[in-house]
């Protein structure tokens, strides 16, 4: 896949503004739809072209990404009547890297298959920090010569891009991912409290036990936050909730238990409840200080 296919990106929150900025500086033609224009100013003042709606988006670009919020706006952006699905030209690659339904992914594709356009579920994990330094570790659901033909894109974005099976399995990975960091957060939230409650330095602790058995990624980029106090989102409180709603329904069918995961979920709502839904996954320690 050569420079000169046009790329459409759809979405450009937290992470999306990052990626799309990775595109644009490796040189793709770069044309950015989101339903706040203010936010792709960056992007626009830098050469990306503003389409006004997903549809002509879709009738412009050969390589189209999506990463917008919840698994209703992953429906919308493909299955509307404006959607991609309906007004993409045949052959395109439709790229969704939000986190969504695994069932959702696989209508998509199946829809696409139809059309003769190329569809791939692939998720992301690295936040905002990931999606800044173009670290990000993509999941990818979807046939295998698809997925060669997008990698020139997706190496812009990501270090460890693996396909993972066919539609529907970048969806699985990433529940997997979020079952992980669910009791991982609560682990991490309770250290760093625990840790002052105790009258230790929070920094030494982290400095000792980061490097353990205990250390993770969690612990390495969201325990200095907590003990900054920074609370700003590089991933929302509210979209981690419909992560773990996802990934309870998906057990649920699957009929397998998942204690921390509902636990962490009903401890997030609570904190959301309190106002942080819009806060970064590192205020949950604020629920145990």
């Amino acid at each position: 896949m050569d420079k000169h296919v046009k790329v459409g990106f759809i979405g450009i929150g937290v992470m999306g503004k990052s990626m799309a900025s990775h595109l644009l500086k490796a040189g793709f033609s770069l044309y950015v739809y989101t339903r706040t224009k203010e936010k792709a100013k960056a992007l626009l003042d830098n050469g990306a072209v503003w389409k006004e709606s997903v549809a002509e988006i879709a009738k412009e670009c050969d390589v189209i990404l999506t990463m917008v919020g919840y698994p209703k706006d992953v429906e919308e952006t493909y299955l509307g009547a404006e959607g991609l699905l309906y007004h993409a030209k045949p052959g395109a690659y439709l790229i969704d890297m939000t986190t969504s339904e695994p069932s959702l992914a696989i209508r998509i594709y199946e829809e696409g298959k139809k059309k003769n356009i190329h569809v791939l579920d692939a998720p992301v994990s690295g936040g905002d920090v990931g999606a800044r330094d173009a670290r990000l570790t993509i999941m990818v659901g979807g046939e295998e010569g698809v997925f060669e033909a997008c990698k020139p894109v997706l190496e812009r974005l990501g270090t460890n891009i693996i396909l993972q099976g066919k539609a529907g399995a970048g969806q699985h990975t990433k529940m997997c991912n979020q079952i992980t960091i669910a009791s991982t957060m609560m682990g991490v939230s309770e250290a760093m409290v625990y840790a002052e409650k105790a009258g230790l330095d929070p920094e030494k602790v982290l400095s000792s036990i980061a490097t353990g058995a205990a250390g993770s990624w969690s612990l390495d980029n969201l325990a200095p936050r907590m003990i900054a106090q920074n609370f700003e989102p590089g991933f929302y409180i509210k979209h981690f909730i419909k992560d773990m709603n996802i990934a309870l329904k998906e057990a649920k069918a699957l009929e397998m238990p998942t204690h921390g995961l509902a636990l962490a979920k009903q401890l997030y709502e609570q904190l959301a409840k309190q106002g942080e839904e819009n806060s970064g996954t590192q205020a949950l320690y604020k629920l145990y200080k």
